[in-house]
C-alpha cells in the first residue's frame, strides 16, 4: 500500500492531484489496517470464549457424573437442563461468531464506506436477534 502511495506521488505531477491521491491512499491503509486488527482480536476473544465455554460444559459433565454414580437414582432434571443449555449457548456462539467473520471477509472485500455501515447494521441486528434467542432458551430452559 506505501509502495503504492509514491507510485502514485512520481506519476501525478500536479501538486493538487497528488495530496489528494495521498489521502486517499492512507485512507485506504489506515481502513485495512483496522479490518486486519478486528478481525485478529476477534478471532481471539472467539477463541477465548470457546475454550471456557468448553471447560464449563466438562465440569458440568464431571459433576454430573460424579452425583449420579454415587446415588445410583435418575440425575435431577436442572443439572441436565443447565447442560443442554450450555451446548445450545456454544452452538449459538459459533454460529453467531461465524457469521460475524464472514460479515468482516465482506467488508473487507468491498471496502466502501456505505456497504460498510450496511454490514454494521446487519452485524448488529444478528447479535440482538441471537441475545433474544439465547434469553429465550434460558427461559425455556429453567421453567
Amino acid at each position: 500500500m506505501m509502495t503504492m502511495t509514491t507510485m502514485m506521488t512520481m506519476t501525478t505531477t500536479r501538486r493538487r492531484t497528488t495530496t489528494i491521491t495521498m489521502t486517499m491512499m492512507m485512507m485506504m491503509t489506515l481502513m485495512m489496517m483496522i479490518t486486519t486488527m478486528t478481525t485478529i482480536t476477534m478471532l481471539l476473544v472467539i477463541v477465548t470464549i470457546m475454550l471456557l465455554l468448553l471447560l464449563m460444559t466438562m465440569l458440568l459433565l464431571m459433576m454430573w457424573w460424579r452425583r449420579r454414580s454415587r446415588t445410583r437414582t435418575r440425575a435431577t432434571t436442572t443439572t441436565t437442563k443447565m447442560m443442554m443449555m450450555m451446548m445450545m449457548m456454544t452452538m449459538m456462539m459459533t454460529t453467531m461468531m461465524m457469521m460475524m467473520m464472514m460479515m468482516m471477509m465482506m467488508m473487507m472485500m468491498m471496502m466502501m464506506m456505505m456497504m460498510m455501515m450496511m454490514m454494521m447494521m446487519m452485524m448488529m441486528m444478528m447479535m440482538m436477534m441471537m441475545m433474544m434467542m439465547m434469553m429465550m432458551m434460558m427461559m425455556m430452559m429453567m421453567r
